[in-house]
């Protein structure tokens, strides 16, 4: 059995930063990468950022290049996921999920353990 705990989530006003992690636990050796996911209200879940487990690896959608970071410590079991200059826009629930697949990452199907989410919350 694997188990993901997300915390760091809040609310934050515009421009400001927050970090998530993601602790890990149980048959985590399995995984080839962590990925983020995020979901507003009436959308479908999102892409965020990946990281490989083994060489660390990093992927993001393009509306966060440059604004989040993600990273990962083997040692402790957890990835984390820096978040600067936050907008309106990224409010939603963001999840932390392991795969054991090896694909481009992007996609929710490609994960097989997730999370409980933790809420973002960006004001104006």
């Amino acid at each position: 059995q694997v188990q993901l705990v997300e915390s760091g989530g809040g609310l934050v006003q515009a421009g400001d930063s927050l970090r998530l992690s993601c602790a890990a636990s149980g048959l985590t050796f399995r995984w080839s990468a962590m990925g983020c996911f995020r979901q507003a209200p009436v959308k479908e879940r999102e892409f965020v950022a990946a990281i490989t487990w083994s060489l660390g690896s990093k992927y993001y959608e393009d509306s966060v290049k440059g604004r989040f970071t993600i990273s990962r410590d083997n040692a402790k079991n957890t990835m984390y996921l820096q978040m600067n200059s936050l907008k309106p826009e990224d409010t939603a629930v963001y999840y932390c999920a392991g795969t054991e697949t090896w694909g481009d990452y992007h996609e929710a199907g490609e994960y097989s353990d997730w999370g409980q989410g933790t809420q973002v919350t960006v004001s104006s």
